[in-house]
Order: C-alpha cells, then sequence, then structure tokens
C-alpha cells in the first residue's frame, strides 16, 4: 500500500511538473514571438522613411529630420571636460558622486555605491563621462583583438538591457573589471530596462579605468531610432530634464564608434547577432564605422540611389548601404539548426544562419568558436553548430519576474568555456512554483490580448471566411488557423484557445468572445472604429514618427505635419482610412485651436484597457 501511494504520489508530482513546465515554455513563447513581430514593425520603419524621401511633397525637409533626430543640438567633439565644468554648475545641494579626470578605481566604487542607493550622477559628470569615453573609442579598431596569455580568464557577457541589478550580480559574483579580471560586453547595454544609464555609466567608467581590459560590442540596441521605441529615450528625458537632449546627442555618436567584434587568440569571434554568407571580417575591419549612426536610419530615396550609380567607378568605394547591410547582418542574425543562410523573417531583419555557414566562416579565417547574444535563452545561454556557436544573454527576468535565467562565460586560456547562471530575485524567493510560471503565463496572455485586439478588424473577416452560416461559432481547427492567418506568431494555438476564447458545448468556439474582456482606453468620440482600431495598432509606430519630426522635442507638430505623416503612412502600409476621418479627428483634439496637437497625449487614448482590471483599479 505505501509502495502504490508513493507511485501514485510520484505520478502525481511529475504531471504537475509537466504542466506547469508546459505553461512555462507557451508563455516564453508568446513573449518571444510578440517580442520579435515588434522588431519586425521597427525594422519595416525605414522602408517608411525612404517612402517619405520618395513621396514628401519638400524632400529635402524631410531629409533633414533624420540628420539629427532624437536630439537636435551638436555636442562640439573639440568640448574639453573643462568647457562642461563652466557651462553646467553642480549645486551645493547635490550629494552624489563627483568625479574628476581621469578616473580612478575609487571614481568607479563611488559610482557603484551611488547606483545601489538609487541616486543620479549629476549631467555635468554624465556629459564629461560620455566626451572622455568617444575620445578612448575614436582610438579603438572595428573589430579588437585580445589575448588569454594577459590574464587566466576573460568574461563574457550578453544582452543587459538595462537591468542594473544583474550587472551589480556579476560585479559580485565575478569581481570587478580589472587588470586581473577582463570583460568583454557584447552589446544591447540599454532599452527595455529601468536603469540602462547607470550601466553604461559604470561600464563607460571601467573603460575608462582600464581601456584594455574591459571591450564593449555594439548591439542593435546601441542605436538612436530603437532608443525611441524601447525606453532608453524616454528613460534619459525624465532622469535629465535640463540637459537630456546634450546627453542623448552625445550618447548617439557613442554608440556609433563602439567596436563591431572581439576576436579572443585569433580563435574566438564574440559579436552581438551571428553572421551570413557574406560576412567578410576584412571588410568589417576597414568600413568607417561611426558613419552609421542608426541601421533604422533611411537609406537614399530612390532618387538620390540612382544619381549615384551614374557616378560609380571601379574605384569607388562600397556604399554606405552596403556597409549597412554588413553591420545588419553582425548586429541582428539569430543561428538555426537547418543549413543555408535565409532571411530571418521572424525579426525582419538579418538572417537565420546554418552550421555549413559558421563551418564556411570559421574555415576562411581559422576559427573555432562564435560567441554571440542578441536571443533570449531560458537557461541564459545554449550551444548549437555542434558547440560552435555558443549564445550568452545575462538579462534574467527578462519579459517577467522568475521568467528566465541570465549567464556569463569564463574562457581560459584553452577556450574552454565555463557557464556561470544566475537569478536575480527580489520576490520570486518568497513565491511558490505554481505562483511564478502563474505570474509569466498572465503577463504573456496579457500581452498576447492586446496584440488580438489591435488587430480585430482582421481577425473578424478572417473567422467569418469559415463561418459560412452566420452562427458567430467555428471549430477549434478553423479558430486555429484564422488566428495564424492573420497574427503569424507561429504559437500553439488550440492550446492557448481555453485561455483566448469561450467553447460552447457543441465543441465549437465562440470566436467574437476573444474580445470580450478588452476595450480601448480612453475613446474619443470622433473617432471612428475602423480609425481607432489603426491608430491602436500601429500607435508605437507613429510615436517613433512623430518623436523624429518634432524637432524641437515641445511634444507638439503642427496639423499639417501630422496629415501628411498619416496619409504617407497610411499610403504606404496600403491601409484604406478615409482621409476626411483623420481631419475630423485632428481637429478635435487641437483644444486651443493654435493648430499644433500633444502627439503624445493623443496616441495615449488609443490603447487597450483589459475590463477587468480597469474595474479593479
Amino acid at each position: 500500500t505505501v509502495i502504490r501511494a508513493a507511485i501514485l504520489i510520484q505520478k502525481w508530482y511529475r504531471f504537475t511538473m509537466a504542466r506547469l513546465e508546459m505553461r512555462r515554455r507557451y508563455s516564453l513563447s508568446i513573449f518571444q514571438s510578440i517580442e520579435y513581430a515588434d522588431e519586425q514593425d521597427q525594422l519595416q520603419l525605414s522602408n517608411f522613411f525612404t517612402f517619405m524621401l520618395d513621396h514628401c511633397s519638400h524632400p529635402d525637409s524631410v531629409s533633414q529630420i533624420f540628420t539629427s533626430p532624437g536630439a537636435p543640438q551638436v555636442v562640439d567633439e573639440g568640448l574639453c571636460l573643462t568647457e562642461f565644468e563652466k557651462k553646467i554648475d553642480v549645486p551645493d545641494s547635490y550629494y552624489g558622486p563627483r568625479l574628476s579626470f581621469p578616473l580612478t578605481a575609487e571614481d568607479a566604487n563611488a559610482l557603484l555605491h551611488a547606483f545601489r542607493n538609487e541616486q543620479l550622477l549629476h549631467a555635468r559628470y554624465v556629459l564629461q563621462l560620455l566626451s572622455e569615453t568617444r575620445r578612448v573609442l575614436k582610438e579603438m579598431p572595428n573589430i579588437t583583438h585580445l589575448s588569454t596569455s594577459y590574464s587566466k580568464e576573460i568574461t563574457v557577457c550578453g544582452d543587459l538591457h538595462g537591468n542594473l541589478d544583474d550587472l551589480l550580480l556579476i560585479f559580485y559574483k565575478n569581481g570587478l573589471p580589472s587588470e586581473q579580471n577582463r570583460y568583454v560586453f557584447n552589446g544591447d547595454f540599454v532599452d527595455r530596462g529601468k536603469n540602462s544609464m547607470e550601466i553604461l555609466i559604470l561600464l563607460f567608467a571601467f573603460l575608462l579605468i582600464y581601456p584594455n581590459d574591459l571591450h564593449l560590442n555594439r548591439g542593435n540596441h546601441e542605436d538612436y531610432i530603437m532608443n525611441l521605441r524601447y525606453g532608453f529615450t524616454k528613460e534619459v528625458s525624465k532622469k535629465y530634464k535640463d540637459h537630456w537632449k546634450q546627453i542623448l546627442c552625445l550618447l548617439r555618436d557613442v554608440f556609433s564608434w563602439l567596436p563591431l567584434a572581439t576576436i579572443i587568440d585569433s580563435k574566438v569571434l564574440i559579436l552581438h547577432g551571428g553572421i551570413s554568407d557574406t560576412t567578410d571580417l576584412d571588410f568589417l575591419s576597414a568600413l568607417e564605422r561611426n558613419k552609421l549612426k542608426s541601421l533604422m536610419r533611411p537609406p537614399k530615396s530612390v532618387r538620390d540611389r540612382q544619381e549615384q550609380m551614374k557616378k560609380r567607378t571601379p574605384t569607388t568605394k562600397p556604399s554606405k548601404h552596403i556597409a549597412n547591410q554588413h553591420i545588419l547582418d553582425i548586429l541582428w542574425s539569430d543561428p538555426r539548426n537547418q543549413n543555408g543562410c535565409t532571411p530571418n523573417k521572424s525579426r525582419g531583419g538579418g538572417c537565420y544562419f546554418g552550421p555549413d555557414v559558421t563551418a564556411k566562416l570559421f574555415e576562411r579565417y581559422n576559427l573555432k568558436m562564435l560567441i554571440r547574444s542578441h536571443e533570449f535563452k531560458p537557461e541564459g545561454y545554449e550551444i548549437s553548430h555542434d558547440g560552435k556557436v555558443i549564445t550568452i544573454f545575462s538579462a534574467s527576468n527578462y519579459y517577467e519576474e522568475g521568467s528566465n535565467r541570465g549567464a556569463y562565460i569564463k574562457l581560459n586560456p584553452e577556450l574552454i568555456p565555463r557557464f556561470v547562471q544566475y537569478q536575480v530575485s527580489k520576490y520570486t524567493r518568497r513565491q511558490k512554483l505554481h505562483e511564478r510560471v502563474g505570474t509569466i503565463e498572465s503577463s504573456a496572455l496579457k500581452s498576447l490580448r492586446e496584440k488580438i485586439y489591435a488587430h480585430r478588424s482582421e481577425l473578424t473577416s478572417a473567422f467569418a471566411q469559415y463561418d459560412v452560416n452566420g452562427t458567430g461559432r467555428i471549430s477549434v481547427n478553423d479558430w486555429a488557423a484564422a488566428m495564424e492567418s492573420v497574427l503569424q506568431l507561429e504559437l500553439p494555438w488550440r492550446m492557448l484557445r481555453p485561455q483566448l476564447a469561450q467553447m460552447n458545448p457543441d465543441g465549437e468556439v465562440d470566436f467574437m468572445s476573444c474580445f470580450y474582456d478588452l476595450k480601448m482606453g480612453r475613446p474619443i468620440k470622433e473617432a471612428q472604429p475602423a480609425l481607432a482600431e489603426t491608430l491602436c495598432r500601429y500607435r508605437k509606430d507613429l510615436e517613433i514618427i512623430f518623436n523624429i519630426i518634432d524637432k524641437d522635442h515641445s511634444g507638439l507638430i503642427s496639423l499639417e505635419e501630422f496629415s501628411q505623416t498619416w496619409r504617407l503612412f497610411t499610403s504606404h502600409l496600403g491601409i484604406d482610412v478615409q482621409d476626411d476621418s483623420i481631419d475630423k479627428l485632428v481637429l478635435s483634439i487641437d483644444y486651443n485651436k493654435d493648430g499644433h496637437i500633444d502627439f503624445s497625449e493623443f496616441l495615449e487614448a488609443f490603447h487597450v484597457v483589459h475590463r477587468l482590471e480597469r474595474k479593479a483599479n
């Protein structure tokens, strides 16, 4: 009897753990699919910017927009440290770190102490630090070459994405950077998390103190147009209200000077994303990396490209467009187990590269290992391509508290990797496993429902094609097929159906129940349903576009700019929205009738609200 009871308990435990793991995995799949879909939208914005250049009635004025979006003020490269001292006063009431240059280890320790206590570094010191960082980075090559003979081990860290606690934990477990403790940080220091600025300050400070022992690679988020979408621009503007424009302008330049890759002992290639079948390390070593301030900037208009082609000669240097593609590949690509090199449709940029592509590059350059980041991994790392490719991801709790571990790599002189995993635990230790999984699942489903609601019209039309008798009900298979055809997220829709839509006793899905618990935020009566849904769906894209157009950062754009941009945007995407409907809507929110609108406030009206949450609040 005891043995049978033990077997039953064991079976129940295994079944419960398997269900929890299944829920955790599909929740992470939801997060990742939505993240990649959002990145597709971001990369497609550059196509829209090109469309603007080709179709705007004043292309020169549009082209000017992209010379310095996000930070119109130019910070003079010749501006020395003392000039910032003269221009920016530090009041006696400021109790944070007071930096003096050149920096010392004591300065770095003061910064660590301040950031642990949630203090801000004064804007004067931030600008001085960034100016010095740019000076040092400009002296560095596109590809940094390191040797393990100078130290016992080199530590390689992946994406941090503004999670300061992860960086502090790495330093606590692994020691601070020094001549005896060398680091390579592999890009994506910023965006998503709330402490991107503090991470940059710490990394740049250690770079200045130990320029031969701490090394930084550029990631796809070290890009000022990406920062408009994913939070870093907003973080800087909130933390440094008086000097944020100067800081962002200087950061844009600093990002463009970050090295593109690191090679250890001529055997280990470290870069942020991956490679393609055209990746050429010699080409990457020779290009002018600082010319590419953003990979999201539009290439030249069609007219300009045609003129450039006419002027080409056999000795003409490769165009910026070709350089852009090479850097896009190394910052955005992902490995796959299938041979070949195909477009990365999930992200919308870069490629999927197979083991044969890796082997070809290794043979050409006599490499042994590729270490890359860029991709969320539940355990913090993953090994692929028969051990030749390692993905390292250092941001724990990336999607939600408890969603994943972070990790870093220790490389010894024999170039044998050792993985160290960790997870910052503020709340999860007090939670049971099923509570942690429940939190992750709830957050993932919330994001998915918002995505569903933003495509309501398309989904309703897709459902109707299967509902030939107009009953409002279709089979589970048809419901799943309609969901995937519209959203293209490659999710297990049949498994997710109980969480998203109701089923009647006959086993058919009430497809409109997908939308029952959702509604638009603060509805504007002048907004027709189709128009409101379009604005909801493209809210992030429009916010970035309007931020770029808003050169003086007042938060206001003219009605003419709004209307022209809207018409170009809908024309580019093939969206059928009547012009008079948007005109009426825009006029209705020009409250003081001065010909300008607050676009952030306007777009905030078009976000999805969960009805139950709204009642609870």
